[in-house]
């Protein structure tokens, strides 16, 4: 019995302990109803209310500065507009791919239904035939297969990865491990295996892969929302938020996204900006600001060197979200601070002005210089004699995509299209035919064979080393190999021989054609690689151009069909009287097509014929650079925020080159141009006397050298020149001499061409000519020549400049031997105009020099002017020099000037320089017009009439 009652006791106090212990428990689950009961600092979760909520950082874009031209007028600012954007916040499970890319998928054809594009930013893109290319060679192609490979040096990839094809990288990222982009089937033993791209065209693959890879460029960070698509419509923003619930992690929001105005005229000197890459990142990381992969940032021109200044502080939002995204409320806001404006030296209206009377001149250059002839045989006449037959225009047409040949196999081409296409249908399969004759049955050598097969060939080669398709192993290939001389050198083999030694050699890979049959023999591989030979060359685009050459030339198809596609393809406008005019023949297209490169509907750097580009530079005394033209240009907001991946695949394969700078970037000799500093150094020297006179016979003979040289005028001469009269009339006799001299200490010791080059290299330096500028631009390294100093002393020798090199060196002579280091940047201020910093060009050296000296080359300079046909009529006076550089023999002459004016008291200075412009008379008359837009000495709707300049008659030979 007291058992009982110890054991109900100790029962009942147990359950009293339990009773009591379940009441604290839910007192404590009570009050933390009013506490957090959950909260990770930094962490983002917590539990208030047993709601879950989700702490955000949410970055918020700061303005970049505004760029402003000298005058104020704004040529780079931002606009705010709506973008698409994704977030990862899906959970990991095995069907997170396929839900992911799905949303991406229905997104993408919301955006394009209401007519907006979505960004292209991926290095591959889709070709004429659908088949995936790179956009991007050499180094950056390498950076780009190490990044998708995972390897942060590019020295980590094999040989098999650098060789990757564009197809290869598209299949390793479809494929189940990396982003899923496809679908299971059954197998034949019952197991699901996963295809990839199943159900998805090429089209819809790349643009999955585009947003993947650039979500996966910020996984590493949470919250970091992607850009799907930029600057899109109301339409389109409406629609997106309609479907919201279903398109999970889809979200609008508003961006500042970068403008030009000018862009054109611009593009080189303002660049443009996108998101920061590895290397960015890198190169800011000692910046002030904190950069991360998303941030916009300066890529080239002006908005990457002033970075520091144009990019401002971004702001920031702490917030607390539920699981979808919904914010509930604020806990912090940090508001962003606009970058500091930066503005030029650069005259926008000059820059423009001058950009337009060049490519008037280009134009007016081929104007003169096209015959209707269906050939001109160029090698029997002087360079600047050389003419282009109409064959070579109508074949510019289509070699240079001004009309687009993927039109004509469409099912809506019309009349002139589809005629022009069956002609072609027909020249291709004999074309084929007997390529794959020669591979399979001919011992032709290369250099037997007609011309229009070695192109074919050539090409052949050319394609299979392509990084896009990778056949032959460029790598692996033994430059010094004696078959790879005969082929490539000595061209005594025949292509058969060449490619059935690549593959002996293990040069080829054969899994790009044969599979992985290992079991076939070589006889049985080559064949395989002939059949995917002809079969790639039946869909390859660039292939079929080269067979239109050969189509014009044996009248396969008539200047009149591609006349009449311009008008289909819309390239042109014309009026019906017009076509009518050409289709019947009342107007021949000989007649068409010179019309319209003289009223410029037709650009020089459409054709990308010589000449089709060129650059000026214009500066002033105290060494600011009014403009700094280079021809042609592009349209940089087509690059600025998300690079537009097919447009920048367009200008990289434009054959005018209008991604390069030709003010900073290209180099050619300088010609006579070069004559100043010879003249000054050989003043300076002692070696020759401002007063006196040396013969020119035509002819300089140095018989102990064996040197004999013509001077441009032979079989005339200049008879006895002093220094002033030599630069008047560029005589090369008077300058060989001089060179001469310089490397004999005047002819009283024994030659020596370091001497020489020594004694010419000082006076180059003291004008700048040896070092970079300093401008804000990508710019070439200058080389003053390193061997022959008589050629040297004509501007000739091994010398090469830039523009803007010669532009500082003509600066320099003309405000009286002050060498300025080079700035686009007048002034920094802050987004409320408070002056931060003013710029202005610092001298680098002064030149010290007699007066004497002086005098002698400006006068000689003056005296250029007034022998040059258009700079004679201008109604200033202008002191400069001409100069020819010879490049090739199967192409015509550089054309270049130097000059300021006015003489007596210089305002501006300028240099020119017109690729392959045949005569320096076409770089002068491009002066003689930009002298009478600055100085305003001709009506300036006259000088930019939007028509060829074709003015100039005069030769120049200097």
């Amino acid at each position: 019995m007291i058992n009982d009652i110890k054991e109900f006791l100790k029962n009942t106090i147990l359950s009293r302990l339990f009773i009591l212990l379940v009441i604290i428990l839910v007192l404590f689950f009570i009050l933390i109803r009013r506490l957090f009961v959950l909260q990770i600092i930094n962490g983002e979760e917590y539990l208030n209310n047993f709601t879950l909520k989700i702490k955000k950082e949410i970055t918020l874009d700061c303005a970049r500065g505004n760029i402003y031209d000298r005058n104020g007028k704004l040529l780079a600012y931002n606009e705010l507009a709506y973008s698409v954007t994704i977030e990862d916040n899906y959970e990991s499970s095995s069907g997170k791919n396929a839900r992911l890319n799905q949303t991406i998928l229905n997104s993408i054809k919301i955006i394009e239904e209401h007519g907006d594009e979505v960004i292209n930013n991926f290095n591959i893109i889709l070709n004429d035939h659908g088949d995936y290319e790179y956009t991007v060679s050499g180094s950056k192609l390498i950076r780009f297969l190490a990044d998708i490979y995972g390897y942060k040096d590019v020295t980590d990839l094999t040989i098999i990865e650098k060789n990757s094809t564009p197809q290869e990288i598209i299949d390793l990222l479809c494929a189940a491990d990396r982003y899923g982009i496809g679908d299971y089937e059954m197998g034949p033993d019952g197991d699901k295996k996963f295809v990839p791209g199943k159900g998805l065209d090429n089209e819809e693959i790349l643009k999955i892969i585009t947003v993947r890879y650039t979500m996966s460029t910020t996984s590493y960070q949470k919250y970091l929302a992607t850009v799907i698509a930029d600057d899109v419509s109301e339409e389109t923003v409406a629609a997106i938020m309609e479907n919201k619930a279903e398109l999970q992690g889809i979200d609008i929001k508003e961006k500042l996204l970068r403008r030009y105005n000018d862009s054109e005229y611009m593009a080189h000197i303002l660049g443009y900006v996108g998101n920061a890459s590895a290397d960015d990142l890198v190169e800011l990381s000692e910046s002030e600001h904190e950069y991360l992969i998303t941030d916009t940032v300066g890529k080239a021109g002006i908005e990457k060197t002033m970075e520091e200044y144009l990019q401002g502080t971004k702001g920031m939002d702490v917030v607390f979200t539920d699981n979808v995204g919904k914010i509930l409320e604020t806990s912090t806001h940090v508001d962003p601070v606009a970058g500091n404006d930066v503005y030029l030296s650069i005259d926008s209206d000059l820059q423009r002005a001058v950009y337009n009377m060049l490519e008037q001149k280009l134009a007016g250059i081929l104007v003169s210089k096209i015959v209707n002839m269906k050939e001109y045989d160029n090698s029997v006449v002087k360079t600047s004699l050389m003419m282009i037959p109409i064959d070579d225009v109508y074949y510019a047409l289509v070699n240079n995509n001004v009309i687009d040949i993927r039109k004509f196999e469409e099912e809506d081409a019309h009349t002139y299209e589809k005629e022009v296409y069956n002609t072609f249908l027909s020249k291709q399969e004999s074309a084929l035919a007997e390529i794959r004759n020669q591979l399979l049955d001919g011992s032709v050598p290369y250099k037997e064979l007609p011309t229009e097969y070695q192109v074919y060939q050539s090409y052949i080669v050319q394609y299979l080393n392509s990084s896009n398709v990778g056949v032959i192993l460029s790598s692996e290939v033994n430059k010094e190999d004696p078959v790879y001389i005969a082929w490539a050198i000595d061209e005594t083999i025949s292509l058969k021989e060449y490619l059935n030694y690549c593959l002996s050699k293990n040069w080829i890979d054969i899994t790009k054609f044969a599979g992985t049959d290992q079991y076939a023999d070589t006889a049985e591989v080559y064949s395989r690689l002939v059949d995917y030979i002809c079969e790639e060359l039946g869909s390859d685009n660039q292939f079929s151009k080269k067979m239109y050459k050969y189509m014009i030339r044996d009248n396969m198809i008539s200047g009149r069909q591609l006349c009449m596609i311009l008008f289909e393809q819309n390239v042109i406008y014309a009026t019906s009287a017009e076509k009518s005019e050409v289709e019947t023949g009342a107007k021949t297209p000989y007649d068409f097509i010179i019309n319209k490169i003289a009223n410029i509907e037709i650009t020089p750097s459409q054709l990308a014929l010589d000449p089709c580009s060129g650059s000026c530079v214009v500066m002033n005394m105290s060494g600011e650079v009014l403009a700094c033209v280079t021809y042609p240009g592009f349209d940089a907001n087509r690059l600025t925020n998300t690079i537009d991946s097919e447009y920048y695949a367009r200008l990289m394969s434009d054959l005018s080159s209008p991604m390069y700078n030709n003010a900073t970037q290209q180099m050619t000799a300088p010609g006579s141009t070069f004559k100043m500093v010879s003249a000054i150094t050989g003043i300076e020297n002692g070696v020759i006397n401002i007063g006196e006179k040396i013969r020119c016979d035509g002819k300089y003979i140095i018989e102990n050298l064996q040197i004999e040289k013509t001077c441009w005028a032979y079989p005339a001469a200049h008879g006895y020149l002093d220094v002033t009269h030599a630069i008047e009339h560029s005589c090369n006799s008077f300058f060989y001499e001089v060179g001469y001299r310089l490397a004999t200490n005047l002819r009283s010791s024994r030659y020596d061409e370091e001497l020489g080059l020594e004694k010419m290299k000082k006076y180059a330096d003291l004008f700048g000519l040896t070092e970079k500028t300093g401008i804000e631009m990508e710019e070439n390294d200058p080389k003053f020549s390193d061997e022959l100093p008589i050629d040297s002393a004509i501007g000739q020798g091994s010398h090469n400049y830039t523009t803007i090199g010669l532009a500082r060196y003509v600066n320099t002579i003309a405000n009286g031997g002050i060498c300025y280091k080079l700035t686009l940047v007048s002034k920094i201020t802050d987004n409320s105009g408070n002056i931060i910093e003013e710029i202005k060009p610092k001298p680098r050296n002064v030149v010290d020099i007699s007066k004497e000296t002086w005098e002698a080359v400006k006068s000689g300079m003056r005296l250029v002017a007034l022998r040059t046909g258009a700079l004679k009529d201008v109604d200033i006076s202008v002191a400069g020099k001409t100069g020819t550089a010879q490049s090739s023999h199967t192409r015509t002459n550089h054309a270049l000037f130097v000059g300021y004016a006015p003489y007596e008291k210089p305002e501006i200075s300028l240099a020119v320089r017109i690729a392959y412009g045949y005569t320096s008379a076409n770089a002068a008359s491009l002066a003689a017009d930009v002298f009478n837009y600055q100085f305003n000495l001709v009506d300036r709707e006259e000088l930019l009439n939007g028509i060829a300049d074709s003015n100039t008659t005069e030769i120049i030979e200097d």
